[in-house]
């Protein structure tokens, strides 16, 4: 989980939006793109996806870890 909010964080940083700005694309609480980068929940496949499709990333690309 850690790894993953890691990479949304990263993603959403080269995007140059802030927690609060990808929290309204995806219509959800800041709080929960907060907790999602801190890897402090396991989110969903379909969060997953709408987390990609906010960021204009291909799903795949937020969860290799290589």
């Amino acid at each position: 989980m850690k790894k993953f909010g890691n990479r949304v964080r990263a993603t959403r940083e080269a995007k140059g939006l802030s927690q609060p700005e990808l929290a309204n694309e995806c219509d959800w609480e800041y709080s929960q793109i907060n907790r999602i980068e801190l890897g402090k929940i396991n989110t969903s496949i379909s969060h997953l996806f709408l987390l990609a499709e906010k960021l204009g990333v291909k799903p795949s690309e937020l969860i290799d870890f290589d």
